[in-house]
């Protein structure tokens, strides 16, 4: 009976639905963290009477067709690159991004990933990294003897060194943007890497023309809703069970049919 595999596609797509959702909730702590939801798309009809086809002789066509569809599938699990909102915490070497624009890491094997997460340290020769050990780029190094660090919303990070009481700079942040964020490919650590879907990087300092600012000692936070998730959890729960109740009636129904043969 064709419900049992339509309602078998219903069944997997809420199970991806639900993973997708209890992915969100899991990171909802996860600095710079961006949501996920799921797409979805009706399969393929079978069309056993088309529109507008003609019903007599004198032309009379059909107002409505006859079509049963195959399920669903999802087609994609786009994010929502809303900001989180900036937490304040106190290392002078934090940054968050007040607006658009993604940090530049160069990964071990030379390529540049992307992130929103500015949870930065500094490295044993005093560069400025990721909690992984990657290097920001463009590459800042501060030196042993430096205090009173600082950056400013425009990138620029200076220090004073040894007795002096002025600052020095010592190098300037870049951001990253691009045409389409969602074609980013996540890669985990909280990176992104650059697609042919999400277009090349475009770069700049914060604060120009379509870049956002930096706020020092901050922060930005998950933008996952824990409302909105428990709601969507709900949901695709009601649906799956749903789909599973079909899958019992069809059964029964075909079970009833082959007892009639008999």
């Amino acid at each position: 009976m064709k419900a049992l595999t339509i309602a078998a596609t219903g069944m997997k797509a809420q199970e991806t639905n639900v993973s997708v959702i209890s992915n969100n909730i899991a990171n909802m702590r996860t600095t710079g963290y961006k949501s996920q939801r799921a797409n979805f798309q009706d399969l393929l009809y079978q069309t056993l009477r088309r529109q507008g086809s003609t019903t007599s002789d004198a032309g009379t066509q059909v107002p409505a067709g006859v079509q049963l569809g195959s399920g669903v599938r999802i087609v994609a699990t786009p994010r929502n690159m809303t900001q989180g909102d900036p937490e304040a915490t106190g290392n002078d070497k934090d940054l968050a991004i007040r607006g658009e624009g993604f940090f530049q890491i160069t990964l071990p094997d030379g390529r540049t990933a992307y992130t929103r997460d500015g949870s930065f340290e500094l490295d044993s020769t005093g560069t400025l990294v990721t909690s992984n050990g990657y290097t920001v780029q463009p590459a800042i190094t501060v030196p042993q003897n430096a205090s009173d660090l600082s950056i400013s919303n425009t990138g620029q990070v200076q220090a004073k060194i040894g007795t002096a009481t002025t600052a020095t700079v010592l190098g300037q942040i870049e951001l990253a943007r691009f045409v389409n964020k969602n074609g980013l490919e996540p890669m985990g650590d909280n990176l992104f890497l650059e697609t042919a879907s999400s277009g090349a990087a475009q770069t700049g300092n914060p604060g120009d023309a379509g870049y956002g600012t930096l706020l020092q000692s901050y922060l930005e936070s998950s933008n996952v809703e824990a409302v909105n998730e428990l709601s969507s959890l709900i949901s695709a729960q009601r649906a799956y069970e749903m789909n599973s109740r079909i899958i019992s009636a069809a059964d029964e129904m075909s079970q009833t049919t082959s007892n009639l043969g008999k």
